[in-house]
């Protein structure tokens, strides 16, 4: 039984193939060009989501997909694409890298394209299953300076807040999915055990860090502004259109998530204080290395 990964060289990506490793899975990873960064005994093959030869290439031979595209202008184009093949070539299995509660939120650019490529997995006959995961608890692992340097914890998560989900606790449940021939047809929201508020997110770093951080509030324009710092317009308006989201719907676990999480996994959730637990400890060994001798 081969696999081809998708955005297996990201960060939850890579994650799933080393869990389908540790479940000895024949993996072939899909990768733009030569030189990407690649475990080892993983089959490569080169190719671009958008280039439909390559992609018919990289699925030749292969029984299940794990589609895992990029938050792009052109993910739902990219998405159809391997989707179309892979149904053109009658793959078993497809486990297709949505998002928590992507029906809500058909304002926010990339969840309206999952949704639409959901929408075409449920239409045709190619066996899938669907997971669809909250925010990333290692998302903050990014905020290392607004945190020790400013004391502000920057992301607008409001008072309701977000299930935050460990991306480990992703990948796992992913290749135990695509392991496995008892998962066709289902949905799987994958959640943290606990909603993470922007006060509760500065209230749990106040602590690891030994300083008062304080939450940065939900004014959305100058998040988008800062948005805009770090990346192109249009993904600034897009994270902009995700959080006020968040905000103005809730995206916190729904009745039986955790439980069928739990029953999934074979074990509960990571939660999210034991991921800044571990971020700030490997800040302080950071410090540690990069401080000068006396």
């Amino acid at each position: 039984m081969k696999i081809l990964v998708t955005g297996g060289t990201g960060r939850v990506g890579a994650e799933v193939v080393k869990e389908l490793q540790k479940r000895k899975a024949e993996i072939r990873l899909l990768v733009r060009k030569e030189g990407d960064r690649t475990p080892k005994g993983v089959e490569v093959a080169i190719g671009d989501l958008l280039d439909p030869v390559s992609v018919q290439k990289a699925l030749h031979g292969v029984d299940k997909l794990y589609l895992l595209n990029a938050v792009s202008p052109d993910e739902l184009t990219q998405g159809l694409i391997a989707y179309d093949l892979a149904k053109r070539l009658k793959l078993k299995h497809i486990v297709y890298h949505s998002v928590f509660r992507v029906d809500h939120f058909k304002d926010v650019p990339h969840f309206a394209s999952k949704l639409a490529i959901e929408n075409a997995l449920r239409e045709f006959g190619v066996p899938f299953t669907i997971i669809r995961p909250n925010y990333f608890s290692q998302n903050d692992a990014t905020l290392k300076d607004p945190l020790t340097k400013a004391g502000i914890y920057p992301m607008p998560l409001g008072d309701v807040g977000v299930s935050a989900v460990d991306i480990r606790d992703i990948a796992e449940a992913t290749a135990i999915v695509l392991t496995s021939d008892e998962h066709d047809g289902k949905t799987y929201n994958l959640n943290g055990p606990e909603a993470l508020s922007g006060p509760r997110a500065a209230s749990i770093w106040s602590k690891l860090l030994g300083k008062e951080i304080r939450y940065g509030g939900d004014d959305m324009d100058a998040f988008e502004e800062q948005m805009r710092k770090r990346g192109p317009a249009w993904s600034a308006f897009d994270i902009r259109m995700m959080f006020e989201g968040y905000l103005e719907r809730g995206f916190v676990a729904e009745d039986g998530d955790i439980e069928t999480l739990t029953k999934l996994l074979g074990h509960g959730p990571l939660r999210y204080e034991d991921f800044a637990k571990e971020t700030a400890l490997s800040w302080q060994k950071q410090q540690a290395v990069a401080k000068p001798a006396a």
